[in-house]
């Protein structure tokens, strides 16, 4: 059978975590593509050189030739500009449109069976793009947005609280940006609820931290986004394919009615296994939830109606 092949196109900080983790971990070979002669190559080479120490075998190549991705069985997609301070997500979306054209069309001519996960910003309208473009199943391409600002949520919510972050369970739905919808009501501490341990004050708090968590990371860096939280989360849900562990986890996933959501992709709780994503989870939201929640649905389909196709 050999290992799995995993192509992550764009070589810069999201990337170069992407391939020592996946690497690190065995999920498969890593092929690393990028436009800049000679980044992806060195990158690759350093990140091989310390297999060694960390026991695993798994190699790793950098390319700027779209063939090098023939093949593969999951595509990750960093390409395009990050953050810089003051900008927001969408901020983003003309120059990245640009780029995802041309990654989408090489996608579809050279690993068009793979599960393609987007991690581009701004997300929800890279996706929606990408699948345009590519023309790829909706069901094999989705956008990671959920897994990261659940993440969030729960380490704020287990540093508030006091406990394991291991023990904090959280859902965040909607677009991923300021109008994302981190569901209070779905989060707890092995099972209890989260307001059995905190006042709702704090939980309000740790909501509008979270709707912000991107934004100040940016603003610390000063000349980049966050790189490592993305990444793993990338691979949390390629991991979730690769072994078909059906795993529940909330991704900007193609809606057919759900949530009242018609051809278009929006942050909700899917079931991810080895046929991409599988199922999606209607969960019963209440008024409120389903205000917010419709809310960023229509920030989303702005943008995109926005665009000059």
């Amino acid at each position: 059978m050999g290992r799995k092949k995993i192509a992550l196109i764009g070589g810069g900080q999201i990337g170069g975590v992407l391939a020592q983790v996946a690497m690190q971990r065995e999920l498969g070979d890593v092929v690393l593509y990028d436009v800049v002669e000679g980044l992806p190559q060195g990158k690759c080479l350093d990140i091989w050189e310390a297999m060694p120490v960390v026991g695993s075998d798994a190699r790793g190549n950098g390319t700027n030739d779209y063939r090098g991705i023939a093949g593969a069985d999951v595509v990750m997609i960093t390409a395009g500009i990050p953050r810089k301070p003051g900008m927001s997500r969408d901020d983003l979306l003309k120059t990245n449109l640009g780029i995802m054209k041309t990654v989408a069309e090489n996608v579809r001519q050279h690993a068009p069976k793979a599960f393609t996960i987007v991690v581009s910003n701004p997300l929800d309208i890279m996706v929606y793009a990408f699948q345009r473009m590519s023309g790829l199943p909706t069901h094999m391409v989705c956008g990671m947005a959920g897994v990261l600002d659940s993440a969030r949520f729960r380490a704020f919510a287990a540093e508030a609280v006091g406990v394991s972050v291991e023990d904090v369970t959280a859902m965040v739905l909607g677009g991923h940006g300021d109008t994302m919808v981190p569901l209070t009501r779905f989060c707890t501490i092995n099972g209890v609820p989260i307001e059995h341990f905190l006042a709702p004050e704090t939980i309000k708090t740790i909501v509008e931290r979270t709707q912000q968590a991107g934004g100040e990371v940016v603003a610390l860096l000063k000349t980049g986004s966050a790189f490592v939280s993305p990444a793993l989360s990338a691979l949390e849900m390629a991991e979730a394919y690769l072994h078909d562990k059906k795993r529940v986890m909330t991704c900007a996933a193609y809606c057919d009615g759900e949530y009242g959501v018609k051809g278009y992709y929006i942050g909700v709780p899917a079931v991810l296994g080895e046929n991409g994503v599988e199922r999606i989870i209607e969960l019963p939201l209440d008024a409120d939830e389903k205000s917010l929640f419709q809310h960023s649905v229509d920030h989303v389909k702005k943008m995109i109606d926005e665009i000059s196709w």
